[in-house]
């Protein structure tokens, strides 16, 4: 972990370049991941002030990298073969597991464990070589703290290269299950605001509803697809699906139809006794198989926290 703050004048040559870009080019002897990963977590700013890393730079503006709170992402990620880990499927090239509520996907500082990560690699130590970085071995898709369910994650880098491109051409059916308050919810639709970082608070991202805040914030695309599968009492349980889902997606797109998550406090979501968390579940995946991966379907069952809410 580095206490490092670096400041950097744009030059003439850099005006108009992305923030990622300008910051990522500028910052020699750190990596590109590492200052990615500072944009991220919102230690980056310029001239003093957070800009979203899709947003733009000019010549003698001052960019500041606080690296302070921002650990390096070539640690590796520790095995830990004795901690449990529930699986559903399992092939020569591909497993998936079933992560369950406040355990994190990886490890964000060196020599973290606890995480879903960490006992992957302790049964599958083949796949610490596989992935993006070496704090997530082989995994092809993160899941919130806070979300149970399924996480796909390659053996080998051929798999993962495969599953990491039908990700991106939204070839990977990736299906959710959600608890919220039911009044007033249609029986199926689509929310499309695009979402930003959020401008004040790094832990929440922003539903950019308003045309204005798309001109402010500089946001990426997303389609969040639902359908109600049963109402009882308060509540709704919903299917939703998304192609590729952006960080709080889900979360963040029911808070903005007013129609928040259960147990999910940080977008004003209504506290429930005996939940301790967002009310959101990766239910199911399924992938119609390429190259050495053949089709897969993989579901798993709510919860029982969540599971007696709907009963």
């Amino acid at each position: 972990m580095s206490n490092t703050t670096k400041e950097f004048v744009v030059p003439h040559y850099l005006s108009g370049s992305r923030l990622d870009k300008a910051a990522a080019q500028l910052a020699a002897g750190l990596s590109r991941a590492r200052v990615k990963k500072a944009i991220e977590d919102g230690a980056v700013r310029v001239d003093g002030h957070y800009r979203p890393k899709g947003g733009t730079v000019s010549v003698g503006e001052v960019i500041t990298i606080e690296l302070g709170d921002v650990p390096d992402p070539t640690s590796p990620c520790l095995p830990t073969p004795e901690a449990p880990l529930v699986v559903r499927l399992e092939t020569p090239h591909v497993i998936v597991a079933d992560k369950p509520a406040g355990q994190p996907t990886a490890p964000l500082r060196p020599g973290e464990t606890g995480t879903i990560a960490n006992a992957l690699v302790g049964r599958y130590p083949e796949i610490a070589g596989v992935g993006y970085g070496a704090r997530e071995p082989g995994v092809v898709h993160r899941l919130d703290t806070d979300t149970s369910g399924l996480l796909a994650v390659a053996r080998t880098a051929e798999a993962f290269e495969i599953m990491k491109a039908a990700l991106k051409d939204d070839r990977f059916q990736k299906d959710y299950l959600l608890i919220c308050l039911e009044e007033g919810l249609p029986d199926s639709g689509t929310i499309e605001f695009p979402i930003a970082n959020h401008p004040k608070d790094q832990r929440r991202v922003y539903a950019c509803i308003h045309p204005r805040d798309v001109m402010r914030n500089a946001p990426r695309p997303a389609s969040t697809q639902y359908e109600v599968v049963r109402r009882v009492g308060l509540y709704a349980l919903v299917r939703v699906h998304v192609a590729r889902a952006l960080r709080h997606q889900i979360r963040v797109h029911f808070a903005a139809i007013d129609h928040a998550l259960v147990g999910d406090a940080l977008y004003g979501g209504p506290p429930v006794a005996g939940l301790e968390r967002h009310a959101l579940h990766a239910s199911r995946i399924a992938f119609a198989g390429a190259g050495i991966i053949p089709p897969f379907d993989v579901e798993s069952p709510l919860p029982p926290e969540m599971q007696v809410l709907v009963d």
